[in-house]
């Protein structure tokens, strides 16, 4: 029996693949049917998965990984099933089995697909990582002991679970501000205690919309509740936004007044969100309208008043009498503010009677401030120890924009031109007053509204109104400009505003007419009659006809305008002769304008445009004497290599920056070239040559934009006399830049590291094939074995790297170099899979790691930054606390 069961079990072992292979052979027809009802079922399950997306797919979110590759395999199953289901077809007895055998294996593995699609969750894309918070500059605490106090207490109530809501008050220019941005910077650096810190400057003009999007900003939030116009549906979108994290801190700085925390769909901070509110204000009210346990900022002692004064002033004060000094200090009243701002004023000032003076103005109540803030007053004498009419004025222009209004230099600059520089008298508001508050001797008027606003049909009369500042207004009504006829300056900004009103075709006095990010605007009213104007910019509009009017403008000295698909009428160009600045919208569809009219422009110093053709270029260039350091050249790429070169080298010899755009092979560099920005010009294959009679010293920003066939930046000339690498070469280099799939496989050669020493900044996005950024030595390289051991240190000056989606890159330099965080900003790496080595390194002091520079941040996926290989494994340890993790 025994015997008989051994034969039975052998014939199982045996006949087993037999019965398999007769079942495939058998069943081949109906398995290849199934395998197409299921891969039927997985194009279903595909397409729904894909509408999903394309909903979910607002701007700056992206499909998560799982589903990208998700979505791959099903793409790739698809063809080996079509395959499948072709050589079924032609197959024989044999292959019929092995159709059907294969048929099997394929269903099993749609089966698994169709399992692993139920597993995506609730959402198929996912938005970028929510900031942690950002670093906040402050400078050192003021009065260590007060202030240090204050900062352990409310420290010690956000680490206190039976404290959700903290106020911080005390008078304006004690410090509260300075103080709450060390907590935010602990926070940030103590991150075992909260996931992140959000700041928010509120300020006096309490605005909804403003403080949701500010809010939002932080939670990569604001696209999609720009969507929403309504209070109340945004407070429910970033309600439940916010109710998704945990542990995070709020931080409300300058409060006014208090507001119900759902308005805005701030959640209530409880210890099961593990949240926290922290608010600074003057008014102790404020604190108790938001539920609040207070902590209340102290002044400072006297020592600590006299201390900050006397390091402010920053000279001997030991030749002033001490009871001026002293009398000086205490008129500051012990608030950081104001002894700064005085003491300022007093800086390395030694003449006594100036300091008695000083004294005399602290005690005298200025008129008309007796019951504002003690600060105001203090601000009120370092604005008149300006001593310069021209400063002062430029000072309280800055008061015609709202409370923490974003001022840009370059837009102060030009408004502070239009001017003149003049008239102290304002008003500002965020929305427009009623017709009756408009005073008859108002001089300068900001109407900048944060949010989309009605304009009233009202018509002021203010016969001195000289400056009218306006943004947020969808229209503006015929009425109000009527009685306005001094105004010289107005500006409006944003906002959908679609047309200018005809009333200003009569502001025969205006001077200045700029529109800035008016992108629905599409007419302006005639101009025929505004022959004042010395500006007119246009250029951030929708505006697609050239104004009526404008050969009339014969004072203008600023012309920026936008129009389409025509060329400036003959004639009016050269009527415009005082023009210094000329710009027109650049494109395939845009404004050109005839070189010969342009030669006429004499007192012209900068011009953006395009030319109706080549000759006129030509023309262009032809008539310069000295001519423009700066130049954009944008060719077609129809036009033969032959002909581009011989219009490019007619630029002066003393060009400093050069932008080519489009066009075949051009390669022409200038001694005293400080940036090249080259950009889809389709057959180039190399930038630079190591034949140049001159090293590219004076280059200080590269840009390399689509250029499909490079393959490397140097071309080598077969000339045994010339140097691999001129000395010199980048040594001035600051910024270099290479984007959009090109064919290049190293950036830098070896031979022109050492020269790298002020580059700030590495930028490679999309270089598909890069595989290093310096080169490594070859092997047939011979290296001392010492010289092999030694770590050089590389790029001191390095601000920032950034190394985007380069599947190929494997290495940043050899392992014998390292790059010294000492000047590092920002570091992004994403989708570099290859990438092994983060070549940093921080200095020892006493045996240890020093700290990274606080301003220091890394964006890098996780996984990415896991697999990552050390030189010192320590670096990984101290480097993290700086690390964004992205999906």
């Amino acid at each position: 029996m025994e015997i008989l069961g051994s034969f039975l079990e052998l014939g199982k072992i045996i006949l087993a693949p037999i019965i398999e292979y007769y079942n495939h052979y058998r069943g081949a027809d109906e398995h290849l049917k199934n395998l197409k009802r299921k891969r039927d079922d997985l194009e279903c399950k595909k397409s729904d998965i894909e509408l999903e997306m394309r909903a979910e797919l607002v701007p700056g979110k992206k499909p998560k990984r799982e589903v990208k590759s998700w979505l791959q395999k099903v793409e790739t199953i698809n063809e080996e099933i079509q395959k499948i289901e072709q050589e079924a077809i032609r197959g024989k007895y044999l292959s019929r089995m092995h159709f059907g055998r294969v048929a099997c294996e394929k269903i099993l593995e749609v089966t698994e697909l169709i399992d692993q699609s139920c597993g995506f969750g609730d959402c198929l894309v996912i938005g970028p990582p929510v900031r942690n918070g950002d670093e906040l500059p402050t400078r050192a605490l003021v009065g260590e002991s007060t202030a240090k106090r204050t900062l352990e207490k409310i420290w010690e109530h956000l680490l206190d679970e039976d404290f959700r809501i903290i106020g911080v008050y005390g008078m304006g220019g004690i410090g509260k501000t300075t103080v709450m941005k060390e907590i935010n910077n602990r926070l940030l650096k103590e991150r075992y205690e909260f996931n992140s810190v959000i700041w928010v400057t509120v300020s006096k003009a309490f605005n909804v919309i403003k403080l949701q999007n500010d809010i939002a900003c932080h939670l990569n939030l604001e696209n999609e509740l720009s969507k929403f116009k309504d209070e109340t549906t945004r407070a429910g979108k970033l309600y439940a936004e916010l109710k998704k994290r945990k542990r995070y801190v709020l931080i409300l700085d300058d409060m006014w007044k208090a507001f119900p925390l759902e308005i805005v769909g701030i959640p209530e901070p409880t210890s099961a969100n593990g949240c926290k509110l922290v608010l600074t204000t003057r008014d102790v009210n404020v604190c108790n309208g938001m539920n609040c346990v207070n902590i209340k900022m102290e002044l400072l002692s006297i020592k600590e008043s006299r201390d900050l004064f006397l390091k402010t002033v920053g000279c001997d004060v030991s030749n002033i009498p001490k009871d001026v000094v002293e009398g000086v200090v205490k008129e500051c009243a012990h608030l950081p503010l104001a002894i700064i701002t005085v003491a300022g004023s007093l800086k390395n000032v030694v003449d006594i009677s100036e300091w008695r003076n000083t004294l005399n103005e602290l005690k005298t109540p200025v008129k008309g401030l007796e019951h504002v803030d003690v600060v105001f007053q203090k601000l009120q004498l370092s604005y008149k120890r300006l001593n310069n009419k021209k400063l002062q004025r430029c000072l309280l222009f800055c008061a015609l924009y709202p409370e923490d209004y974003e001022i840009y230099r370059d837009n102060l600059i030009v408004h502070l031109i239009d001017e003149g520089i003049a008239g102290p008298k304002f008003m500002v508001s965020e929305d427009v007053p009623d017709e009756e508050e408009w005073g008859k001797d108002v001089e300068k008027v900001s109407l900048l509204s944060n949010r989309e606003s009605e304009f009233p049909y009202i018509s002021p009369k203010c016969p001195k109104l000289s400056t009218l500042l306006l943004q947020g207004y969808a229209t503006i009504p015929d009425s109000f400009f009527v009685h306005l006829h001094g105004l010289k300056v107005l500006h409006v900004f944003g906002g959908r505003i679609k047309s200018l009103p005809n009333s200003i075709s009569d502001l025969e006095n205006l001077t200045s007419l700029r529109v800035y990010r008016c992108f629905d605007l599409k007419r302006v009213p005639s101009l025929a009659k505004l022959t004042a104007l010395r500006s007119l910019d246009l250029l951030e509009s929708a505006t697609k006809e050239i104004p009526h009017g404008l050969e009339k403008l014969t004072n203008l000295r600023y012309l920026s305008l936008r129009a389409y698909n025509q060329e400036m009428p003959p004639g009016i160009l050269p009527k415009l002769s005082q023009l210094q600045v000329l710009k027109l919208n650049c494109g395939s569809n845009s404004l050109t304008v005839n070189g010969e009219e342009i030669v006429r422009l004499k007192k012209l110093d900068l011009f953006k445009g395009k030319f109706c053709g080549l000759n006129d270029f030509n023309t262009y260039l032809e008539s310069l004497e000295g001519g423009p350091s700066h130049y954009v050249y944008c060719a077609r790429k129809t036009k033969p290599a032959s002909e581009l070169g011989e219009t490019v080298k007619l630029l002066p010899k003393d060009v400093q920056a050069l932008a080519i755009f489009g066009g075949q092979n051009l390669r022409f560099f200038y001694k005293c070239m400080k940036s090249v920005c080259i950009r889809e010009c389709e057959e180039i294959e190399d930038v630079f040559s190591y034949s140049f009679t001159f090293p590219l010293q004076s280059l200080e920003i590269v840009q390399l934009v689509k250029l499909d066939k490079l393959l490397v930046l140097f071309r080598e000339e077969k000339v045994t006399a010339a140097p691999m690498v001129p000395p010199g070469t980048f040594s001035r280099l600051k910024e270099f830049t290479i984007c959009e799939r090109p064919n290049i496989r190293q950036l830098f050669a070896l031979g022109v590291l050492l020269n790298l020493a002020n580059l700030e900044q590495i930028a490679v996005f999309r270089c598909l094939q890069l595989e290093e950024i310096i080169a490594r030595p070859e092997a047939s390289d011979e290296v001392d074995e010492e010289e092999a051991k030694e770590i050089v240190e590389i790029f001191p000056r390095l601000r920032r790297l950034t190394l985007v989606i380069s599947p190929e890159l494997n290495t940043i330099c050899s392992s014998s170099n390292v790059i010294l965080c000492d000047s590092l900003d920002s570091i992004e790496i994403e989708e570099c899979p290859k990438l092994k080595r983060l070549p940093l390194s921080l200095r020892r002091i006493n045996g240890q790691l020093s700290s990274p520079p606080s301003s220091l941040q890394i964006k890098i996926e996780k996984e990415r930054w896991e697999l990552l290989e050390w030189d010192n494994h320590d670096m990984k340890m101290v480097l993290e606390p700086c690390c964004e993790f992205l999906f």
